[in-house]
């Protein structure tokens, strides 16, 4: 079983939501098997920011599907959106 780094962009519900709050708890709710790579804040529009991750996980079936789910979960997230996949070698 090989890795694949995942890009995720993760939209707050809105633009006065606490950032580095919202990261502690995605780093606390990341499932077993993932690794976090890091995390960046890009600009949207009018204040609004999303966070970038960097997130490791097995290729095998199901990919970055636990991430998504259970950072979905997480309270403020509006959103989830992989934006780039590449495999490790």
């Amino acid at each position: 079983m090989g890795s694949v780094a995942a890009k995720m962009r993760i939209m707050p519900d809105s633009a006065d939501r606490d950032l580095a709050g919202m990261q502690e708890k995605l780093k606390a709710a990341l499932p077993a098997g993932a690794e976090l790579q890091g995390f960046e804040l890009k600009p949207i529009a009018f204040g609004l920011k999303a966070i970038m991750a960097t997130v490791l996980v097995g290729d095998d079936v199901g990919g970055t599907e636990a991430v998504e789910e259970t950072w979905s979960k997480v309270e403020g997230v509006e959103s989830i959106t992989v934006e780039e996949v590449g495999r490790i070698i």
